[in-house]
């Protein structure tokens, strides 16, 4: 479904990825690891072709789309929620479901079965949402547009645990019973082992290790996501 080869991404002459290559197969979880600021972030940008690609390719379903803008890249079926929950603040959360072109009355509606806390505040301000809601909503919009592939950055960052529970339940159920494939970005070891099939981690703008969630167990794998 999705294959990152060789890619390397710079800001400026500032370059940030440096060969990565990852892989995600139709249905699978694949968790995105590393510490802050190695990267993890620019690939799910280079992906949406939010962020150029000096070197290497993306190719998604067969088809290379290294050079394709973004809003292509959504009608092929690529989702994209990035870091901190963001929304269109002065717009409703329904105003917010139905922003895309691609929105319809049927997978909005399942976007709310989803994150059925959200039904009771469709007319409210996205700008007046706690934290958690924001992020809930920012999800749901995304699935609006039914991607085959939904990229999550860190949908946990700075939530409450109550609904960090409640995203994780609901990403549960996407890659579960929806089949959906997810590549997600998560700083929490625990998470990953709960939820991904394969992990990836970064060091450096590089991969230095990649395999199957039984191998997070490895304390090797904790050297490299501490702090």
């Amino acid at each position: 479904m999705l294959a990152v080869e060789d890619l390397d991404v710079a800001y400026g002459r500032a370059q940030v990825l440096f060969g990565v290559s990852v892989r995600a197969r139709p249905g699978a979880l694949v968790c995105v690891m590393g510490r802050n600021g190695v990267g993890k972030t620019t690939l799910l940008k280079a992906i949406m072709g939010v962020l150029p690609a000096r070197a290497g390719r993306v190719l998604f379903d067969g088809e290379d789309v290294t050079r394709l803008p973004t809003h292509e890249r959504v009608r092929r079926g690529l989702g994209y929620v990035p870091q901190g929950h963001e929304t269109f603040p002065q717009l409703t959360v329904r105003e917010n479901l139905f922003v895309t072109p691609w929105a319809t009355r049927a997978a909005v509606d399942e976007a709310l079965d989803l994150f059925p806390a959200l039904r009771p505040l469709l007319r409210r301000r996205a700008g007046f949402l706690s934290g958690g809601q924001q992020q809930q909503l920012a999800i749901a919009r995304a699935l609006v547009c039914r991607p085959k592939l939904l990229l999550l950055d860190e949908p946990t960052e700075g939530i409450q645990p109550s609904i960090i529970r409640e995203i994780e339940q609901a990403v549960h159920r996407l890659h579960t019973e929806a089949g959906l494939a997810i590549l997600l970005v998560e700083q929490y070891l625990d998470l990953a082992l709960r939820l991904a099939d394969q992990y990836v981690i970064l060091d450096a703008g590089e991969v230095v290790r990649a395999g199957d969630r039984d191998d997070l167990a490895d304390p090797t794998v904790h050297h490299l996501l501490a702090v």
